[in-house]
């Protein structure tokens, strides 16, 4: 059994003296006799009184002689509980010496099967040496009442017997039953309770007690001792049932205020003083009795039972203090200082009562949810979000903070539920749409992260939010690609908006991963809204970033926005149309030397080919190839000339391009100088000696040159196209040219002869000086050479005009790209056919897409369908014209 505590600390009455004692006066006659205890004990001699926790058996209360016969050796602890009786008055007369050993040697030998009440027996010690000690008989003593075992001990009917006929042998213990209890004396048993009820009553009256504490607890064993606990736990219920019934007056007519609260919390603190002293001083009562009855409730909760019938279970004391705590809540909320300490103090005592969940508990969340209701309906449309968000955060930690202060741990999850449902929500999608993307523009990560965490509080909030995310993304991407003014800045704001909402996922997001999915799902979406043109904007900014003139960024700096670019790359259909803009202008970045790095273009090749694979970059490293292979050749080209003695002061330079690598040029005849026609024979010769059944194509439009020219300021070195050259190379003849002249002398095409005129008279290094003046080359327009050109640098370049060729190539370039889209449509559609044999429309619709890497009407794709039909690869059956066989 478990002893019942009660809070605070309880008086412990000192401990009693032993029954038994050593002295020096010679040992009396063998027998003892009993004596009744006195109504008043004297106060103890020898050493305190053990205090009440030191007094427990395994399932109530000893004596001290129980207490140290426990103190010996003992096998059998699971005895029955025997109520202690008075003490038993032993003779303190015993042997004038003690022997140690015979007393260990006894002990040692005695062993204790059951516990033995020593009031219902009469203990005689027979021993025939004068000189046996007082520790022969303490231990004869200890050992009264003990079963029968191996050591030579015999319990009989009534007594038992230790007799030795030798020294040294065995000694004999005699040990017979009382023939009658002891009485108590008359009047007693009413005295007694007249002591007791009037220190009941000092203590419930704040008074002086008349007796000694310890003569009080004395008491109470004694009546228990001889069967009146019964009585007595009746009567001192009937005293505090008086003195609780006597309080309730003084609560009922109270005026409701603060003081009623404190008056309240008063009577209970006085209450559980009392209750306290009360029942140190019937401690017995409670550890024996009560504890026997486990229908019967502990003097403790007797006191609690009684307080909560007769004063909080009245329904103006009840309603009231419920009201008062209410009250007093609702105050600190708005912002007043209240006393925590009172509403803690009144909080226990109805959770001590155990009438706080249906009492107040109840109520309080009904207030909350009430209050909280209507000021998130004010607050949202008052306040901002952030200011919003701030003062729901604020309101969670007050009302946290108040669970820790004075309610009761299990009100915390409804009381925050019902914080979070009314403030948030009830009101997700008003706050997202209310300042969510405002959040969003303004990058406000502090207010973002807030805003994660509270909306993670309430059930659904994160879904709720990852929609409106989601719908962000795609709203504000769109607005960046399908807006052809943005096409310049495109591919940089794609990268600025994909570094913001990675930065708004890592922080705010917590990383969460759906918010990651859904962040690439909506730049897929939005990316590919306009076909094509996303693709080929960023193999143009790669190209500006891979040039030699692109000084902007170390090689870490190109490396890391090389990785971003490949990120965006991901999410474009078209990936062909890149492929086509990209080959393009890398082909450009090697024949003339533009390239900023030859690092950095392997390292772009690299990561385009863990992308798309390898059959995607293989034209691109066979790009690759050719400039090196070409390297090889001009080396072995020069020593064939050195070999040749060839005169000419003009160093000829030639890429051999395989045709299948490379994008496609239209081929232009243009007037080539002789000194030139004879070089390209000459090279002609030599690389068709050394590799037969090859055909070279020499394409005028790719070819540069470095002239030497002479002004008044000195000599400079213009790097310049073959198209610039050829016109320059005509001033050498004469001074001044027309437009058709020029074009009849060189051959160059009417629209490419106009812009190289325009570069070389227009442009920022004006070699020639047009008449005229004006922007455009025109019909009649006169040009001469500029021998007042200056500049700063010995070595000009002299860059072709290219904002119409622009046009025309994307035109071009596209067209290619659609070109190959019909081939690739085309074989998909044969290879799916060869393998299935037969197949109905639908299904090879849907495995053609599943084949495809870019985006196909399905128009385009019957046009093929319909083409391949015509072509004899497959055809309609005749019996269901909605299935395709194919034909072998």
């Amino acid at each position: 059994a478990t002893d019942r505590t009660v809070p605070g600390s309880y008086y412990r009455p000192r401990r009693r003296p032993r029954p038994w004692t050593c002295t020096e006066s010679p040992p009396p006659a063998a027998s003892s006799s009993r004596s009744l205890p006195s109504p008043n004990p004297p106060p103890p001699t020898q050493e305190p009184r053990p205090a009440a926790s030191d007094v427990r058996s395994d399932s109530g209360l000893t004596s001290p002689k129980k207490r140290k016969i426990h103190s010996a050796e003992r096998e059998d602890s699971a005895t029955e509980p025997v109520p202690s009786s008075p003490k038993a008055a032993c003779h303190s007369s015993s042997s004038a010496s003690c022997s140690a050993n015979s007393s260990q040697h006894i002990q040692k030998k005695l062993r204790f099967e059951e516990p033995l009440d020593l009031l219902g027996l009469d203990v005689k010690m027979a021993e025939e040496s004068p000189t046996a000690s007082c520790s022969k008989a303490k231990s004869a003593l200890l050992a009264a009442g003990v079963a029968h075992h191996a050591n030579g001990l015999t319990k009989s009917a009534g007594s038992a017997t230790f007799a030795n006929s030798k020294p040294g042998a065995a000694k004999k213990l005699v040990i017979k039953n009382f023939k009658e209890k002891p009485k108590l004396p008359e009047n007693y048993t009413h005295e007694t309770w007249q002591k007791l009820k009037e220190a009941v009553e000092a203590i419930q009256n704040s008074t002086s007690i008349k007796y000694n504490l310890e003569e009080l607890y004395q008491a109470v064993e004694n009546l228990c001792s001889h069967k009146i606990s019964a009585k007595l736990y009746k009567q001192l219920r009937v005293v505090c049932e008086d003195h609780i019934k006597a309080q309730i007056d003084q609560f009922r007519e109270y005026p409701f205020r603060v003081l009623f609260l404190k008056k309240i919390d008063k009577c209970w603190q006085d209450h559980c003083r009392q209750m306290i002293m009360i029942r140190s001083i019937f401690l017995f009562l409670d550890r024996t009795y009560v504890l026997q009855n486990s229908m019967l409730p502990s003097i403790w909760d007797m006191g609690l039972e009684l307080f909560r019938f007769y004063i909080i279970s009245d329904l103006k004391v009840q309603s009231k203090t419920i009201d008062g705590i209410l009250l007093l809540i609702e105050r600190e909320r708005s912002g007043e200082a209240i006393d925590r300490s009172l509403l803690r103090s009144l909080l226990s005592m109805l959770s001590d009562l155990q009438i706080y969940q249906d009492s107040f508990e109840q109520r309080f969340l009904e207030e909350t949810n009430r209050l909280y209701a209507a000021e998130g309906q004010r607050l949202m449309q008052e306040r901002e979000v952030p200011e919003y968000l701030h003062h729901v955060n604020k309101r969670l930690e007050e009302e946290a903070d108040r669970v820790i202060t004075y309610l009761d741990q299990s009100t915390q999850k409804p009381l925050i539920a019902t914080v979070e449902k009314q403030l948030l929500g009830e009101h997700l999608t008003a706050t997202l749409q209310k300042g969510l993307n405002h959040l969003l523009d303004e990058n406000r990560i502090q207010d973002l992260s807030l805003l994660y965490q509270l909306f993670s509080r309430v059930r659904g909030g994160v879904q709720v939010l990852l929609q409106h995310w989601i719908e962000y993304i795609k709203a504000f991407g769109s607005t960046i690609v399908i807006n052809p003014e943005k096409d310049k800045t495109m591919v940089q704001e794609l990268l600025d908006f994909k570094d913001k909402v990675d930065s708004i996922i890592d922080v705010c997001f917590m990383k969460n991963e759906k918010f990651v999915n859904a962040m690439k799902e909506a730049f897929e979406t939005f990316i590919n809204k306009r076909p094509n043109k996303p693709a080929e904007l960023i193999a143009k900014y790669v190209d500006s970033k891979l040039r030699a003139g692109n000084k902007e960024a170390t090689d870490e700096e190109l490396e890391k926005m090389l990785d971003k670019i490949m990120i965006i790359f991901r999410f474009i259909y078209g990936k062909d149309v890149f492929e086509a803009f990209y080959k393009k202008d890398l082909a450009k970045r090697l024949l003339v030397g533009k390239s900023a790095s030859v690092d950095a273009e392997k390292s772009m090749l690299s990561k385009l080919k863990h992308e798309c694979g390898a059959a995607f970059t293989s034209k691109l490293e066979g790009m690759f190839k050719d400039m090196e292979l070409s390297k090889d050749i001009m080396v072995q080209f020069k020593q064939y000339m050195q070999c040749q003695n060839i005169p000419g002061n003009i160093e000829l330079t030639v890429n051999i391009l395989t045709m299948g690598y490379w994008p496609t040029y239209v081929p232009m005849e243009v007037h080539l100088p002789p000194e030139m026609v004879r070089l390209q024979e000459i090279f002609k010769t030599f690389y068709l000696g050394k590799h037969s059944g090859r055909k070279l194509q020499w394409q005028s439009t790719l070819g540069h040159c470095v002239l030497k020219a002479e002004f008044k300021e000195g000599k400079k070195e213009l790097q310049v196209s073959l198209f610039q050259t050829l016109v320059l190379l005509m001033f050498n003849e004469g001074e001044e040219f027309c437009l058709e002249e020029i074009k009849l002398a060189t051959g160059i095409e009417d629209s490419e002869l106009r812009r190289t005129l325009q570069s070389l008279a227009c442009g920022k290094a004006r070699v020639l000086t047009k008449t005229p003046k004006s922007k455009d080359v025109e019909d009649g327009d006169k040009f001469s050479c500029n021998d007042d050109f200056k500049h700063k640098l010995f070595r000009i370049k002299i860059n072709q005009i290219q904002m119409k060729e622009t046009v025309e190539e994307q035109a071009s370039t596209t067209e290619r790209v659609f070109q190959d889209r019909q081939y690739q449509i085309d074989a998909a559609i044969v290879r799916i056919m060869k393998m299935r044999k037969t197949l109905s429309h639908n299904l090879l619709v849907s495995e053609v897409y599943n084949q495809l890497k870019f985006p196909v009407k399905p128009a385009d794709l019957k046009k093929r369908i319909e083409s391949l039909i015509d072509r004899d690869y497959m055809e309609r059956d005749k019996e269901n014209p909605n299935q395709y066989n194919y034909v072998a």
